[in-house]
């Protein structure tokens, strides 16, 4: 593990210029062009564990960050559909590079919907100027994952004291704002305050030890005594109130990952059996491509990954329906869709990154090759949120009609 402390050492400030504002199809194509050089490098990061600063910083730079930014302050205003498809494309060249900016975009979203004008004007054009924002949001020891104890208490002067400590803050590292999620006055309601990442009493430890998306930096955030004005505290807690697509939003980027992550898997399998495979004496064939059961396993796993793939594309218009419309009904769909393509995306991440292997023969389990990357990715990812829960749902909605629960992970 690299032994860095301080994000300081990793991503120093720098001044940046106003990002290009794209289009969704160039949106796209960026991020296409962007996932062919991360995956050229993501088999040596994985192994070495080398951070991607330079990869961040590319994709700060190519205006990607900044898609969401509503039209009215400057931005593409592009929808949830075009953002999913970005996040795949770059999950397929390097998932954990497309993994932290994951809460940038949720918290650009989280900005949307309860910011003021005032602190929209001000941090969404610090997005158009390719900052980024971070996440200090989990925290560890907790009775569960939606239990926090990071508290924002009166100062005197008419701000306010942060103090606590996060885990998997993914993005922190890198980040130039954190959104800390905290209650409000010890047990008051959820807020979130905007720290800047350089700010006093705030420290971030790359302590993230994982198996897979071993370069995210997923670790832990320290805040001790951080001061904070009250211009930068934004209500979190309002969004649960009544029907919203927050928690749809942002597992929609999390199936997108997974989705990523197994047509990469699948892709270098076929390039492997193609180039390096022998073929098993039975089959009879010239090419282990030729193999009739390496074929039936590749036409298994493409379906795999192409349900997967629909299911994503629909979820993100399900999203986007909604909140063109939203409703309880709109809402509860788009939560739905979500989950069915999280499920998806979650066995055919994991299946594909484990089969990949009985296609590809002995050869392809050399360490030195790192095939192995695609299910550790996988495998850690999917953990995120447990995949059962979004069949329980779904299941629920069939049987009964039951939406699912109001919160930020449907």
């Amino acid at each position: 593990m690299v032994a860095l402390s301080l994000v300081n050492d990793i991503a120093p400030e720098v001044s940046r210029a106003l990002v290009p504002v794209l289009t969704a199809d160039e949106a796209v194509r960026v991020a296409g062009e962007l996932a062919a050089e991360l995956a050229a490098g993501s088999a040596e990061r994985d192994t070495e564990r080398i951070l991607p600063a330079a990869e961040l910083e590319a994709l700060s730079a190519s205006g990607l960050l900044a898609i969401t930014v509503p039209e009215g302050y400057g931005g593409a205003d592009l929808p949830a559909e075009t953002l999913a498809e970005v996040f795949r494309l770059l999950a397929s060249g390097d998932p954990s590079v497309a993994q932290i900016p994951h809460s940038h975009f949720v918290y650009v979203n989280a900005l949307r919907h309860q910011g003021t004008d005032d602190q929209q004007v001000h941090l969404f054009g610090e997005v158009l100027r390719g900052k980024r924002f971070g996440n200090a949001q989990s925290e560890v020891g907790t009775k569960h994952v939606r239990d926090y104890r990071t508290t924002l208490t009166p100062r005197g002067d008419g701000g306010w004291l942060l103090n606590g400590e996060k885990g998997y803050s993914t993005g922190a590292l890198f980040a130039d704002w954190i959104p800390v999620l905290a209650h409000l006055d010890v047990d008051g309601p959820m807020h979130v305050a905007w720290v800047e990442r350089t700010a006093p009493g705030v420290s971030v430890v790359d302590d993230w030890d994982g198996m897979g998306q071993r370069t995210t930096a997923s670790g832990t955030v320290r805040l001790q005594d951080v001061r904070v004005d009250s211009d930068l505290i934004t209500p979190y807690h309002l969004t649960f109130e009544g029907p919203q697509t927050y928690g749809a939003f942002a597992q929609l980027l999390h199936a997108a990952l997974d989705a990523g992550i197994a047509r990469a898997a699948l892709s270098e399998a076929a390039g492997f059996v193609t180039t390096k495979s022998r073929p098993y004496p039975d089959a009879q064939v010239e090419r282990a491509a030729d193999d009739p059961l390496v074929v039936q396993a590749f036409g298994e796993m493409e379906l795999q990954v192409r349900a997967a793939e629909a299911l994503l594309a629909e979820a993100g218009r399900a999203v986007d329906r909604a909140d063109a419309h939203l409703t309880e009904e709109s809402a509860a769909h788009a939560s739905l869709a979500v989950a069915a393509a999280r499920a998806s995306s979650t066995q055919a991440s994991i299946e594909v990154g484990s089969r990949l292997f009985e296609v590809a023969g002995t050869r392809s389990a050399l360490a030195s090759l790192a095939l192995d990357r695609h299910w550790r990715n996988a495998r850690t990812h999917t953990l995120h949120d447990p995949a059962g829960w979004k069949v329980q749902h779904l299941g629920r909605y069939a049987v009964d009609g039951t939406f699912p629960p109001n919160h930020g992970q449907l």
